[in-house]
């Protein structure tokens, strides 16, 4: 296919919930280093062979996809999924020339299948699925495009269930957690009024079995808490700060004012704030 790309669905790139610029692949760095650990989890469930063909959906500037072309061989191919050719352009620059397996990118909205499936031995997708509406649809109308044995696997943030930690904390004495708190209300609340959902990963499992898939596993693990989540934290604010503005969520001041707190907070005595759920399964 050499670097096979099609016309971005433009729409998917607009409504596209946080940023696709070369700010945002810092955040998208920093996100893989808080994955880690769970990412070679799936990697090691899809059990990747040397010559295998893999779809990666909503590749970004290539995270993950560093992390899949260690495993592949001089027969392995890996197509990189994405709306953003911003983004694309970095995994390609960056990813190009690493290891014998071919990196090939493809400008697509993810949730069209397009033909870039066909011939897949592994699909697989982290921190996506939540920016795709009502992805269930997908996730059904996926396993009739894939060959019978065809590994598919996702992992998925989850916001939602730390904060009831973080609130319990909050409300038993260490308020300096209001700002964790806050941010993790915060893009909860985004994605919900997008109509997208900001927790999917806590109901992946039970889709993929609704819709046939095969071999299903699944587990939760927690995010360290450290530097790079302030950072993270703070990048998120940089990037929807237009959007939390215009929709009411947060204006101008407040938005400020929960960086300044984030900035003050100790990163070495902080609870997590998010985990990550990953479901591996057989198609």
């Amino acid at each position: 296919m050499g670097n096979a790309r099609v016309s971005a669905n433009k729409s998917a790139a607009h409504d596209y919930v946080l940023g696709q610029s070369v700010g945002a692949a810092r955040r998208l760095e920093i996100q893989d280093s808080h994955f880690a650990d769970v990412s070679e989890k799936l990697l090691d469930e899809l059990a990747l062979r040397p010559h295998d063909r893999v779809i990666e959906l909503g590749c970004g500037p290539g995270g993950l996809s560093r992390r899949i072309l260690r495993r592949l061989g001089a027969g392995g191919v890996l197509i990189g999924v994405d709306a953003s050719e911003c983004l694309l352009a970095q995994a390609r620059n960056s990813l190009g020339k690493l290891g014998p397996a071919r990196f090939e990118t493809v400008a697509s909205d993810i949730s069209m299948l397009g033909e870039w499936l066909d011939g897949a031995d592994v699909v697989v997708g982290r921190a996506v699925l939540h920016h795709v509406p009502m992805v269930e649809i997908m996730i059904g109308r996926l396993r009739t495009r894939l060959r019978p044995g065809t590994r598919v696997g996702f992992i998925e943030p989850d916001f939602r269930a730390p904060l009831a930690r973080l609130a319990f904390l909050e409300a038993s004495g260490r308020t300096e957690l209001a700002p964790l708190r806050v941010w993790g209300e915060v893009i909860n609340q985004l994605y919900l009024v997008k109509r997208l959902s900001p927790d999917v990963g806590a109901s992946l499992a039970r889709s993929l079995e609704a819709a046939g898939y095969s071999c299903v596993r699944a587990g939760w693990s927690e995010c360290r808490s450290n530097e790079l989540m302030i950072e993270n934290m703070l990048m998120f604010y940089d990037e929807v700060r237009d959007q939390l503005q215009a929709l009411n969520l947060l204006k101008a001041d407040e938005i400020d004012r929960q960086q300044g707190l984030l900035r003050g907070l100790d990163p070495e005595a902080l609870p997590a704030a998010w985990g990550a759920h990953y479901c591996a399964s057989v198609a």
